[in-house]
């Protein structure tokens, strides 16, 4: 584990140096924004299977309410229905958490890498660099304490914390608005718990401030970059699918 950090902290070091005559003091930080977008754009032919997935479960809704309405009451009978189906229209169920799952791993590298005073063995190095002088290895409890809110590392926060809000606010009232327009569900058609869902699902990305505020500056930046580029992409994944573009919101 020690030797693949020090190799992700030469990945983020090179593209740092890299950035550097556009970027200068605040190199490091545009590594990390690279770094994230480069994950991302990896993971975007799964992000495209996963939309392509959402579609076909929307389309199967109807279907998967009239086996729940059979064979609710027999669990093992409807599981069975429900794979049945599924093989038949060749839907993956798990199509949709692929695109997710596999961004975690980047994530945690990022933390791990601005949560640890050595790497390797050696002084981590990359814990000097800063955005606009707050460092990237501080957390916002951490700027609060060396001057408040608008100390000299508070506003990188509050850019940030605005810029999520921005995001999850177009999220939310966007997804709102394709759940209104999937149109009413009558109740031979409901799915169990889907009335708390449509309550629930609009709020989720507001729940990256949480994130944000807690983790090291280096992981909010790939939080942030990486939920921008989320709400970005799912407006042209999702544009002629409202109700599975709905349903996609919290993926």
């Amino acid at each position: 584990m020690s030797a693949f950090m020090s190799l992700f902290a030469s990945l983020v070091g090179a593209l740092a140096d890299l950035l550097q005559p556009l970027f200068h003091a605040s190199a490091t930080a545009a590594a990390i924004v690279l770094f994230t977008a480069l994950v991302r754009l990896a993971v975007h032919p799964l992000s495209r299977a996963a939309a392509r997935g959402q579609k076909e479960r929307a389309r199967l809704a109807p279907q998967m309410a009239e086996l729940r309405r059979k064979h609710g009451k027999d669990p093992d009978r409807l599981q069975r229905a429900v794979l049945e189906l599924h093989a038949k229209e060749k839907v993956s169920p798990l199509a949709g958490c692929l695109p997710g799952l596999l961004q975690l791993p980047a994530f945690f590298l990022m933390y791990h890498l601005f949560s640890s005073s050595r790497i390797g063995g050696e002084e981590n190095e990359l814990l000097g660099h800063s955005l606009f002088g707050a460092g990237l290895g501080g957390r916002w409890t951490d700027a609060l304490g060396e001057g408040g809110v608008f100390g000299p590392a508070g506003p990188v926060y509050l850019a940030l914390f605005g810029i999520v809000a921005v995001v999850a606010t177009f999220t939310y009232v966007r997804t709102r608005r394709q759940l209104a327009s999937a149109g009413p569900v009558g109740p031979e058609q409901a799915l169990p718990g889907m009335g708390a869902m449509t309550k629930v699902l609009p709020l989720m990305s507001f729940a990256t401030l949480i994130t944000v505020a807690v983790v090291p500056l280096a992981a909010a930046l790939y939080v942030v970059t990486s939920t921008t580029w989320s709400a970005v992409e799912r407006v042209f994944l999702y544009r002629d699918a409202p109700a599975a573009g709905a349903l996609a919101t919290a993926g």
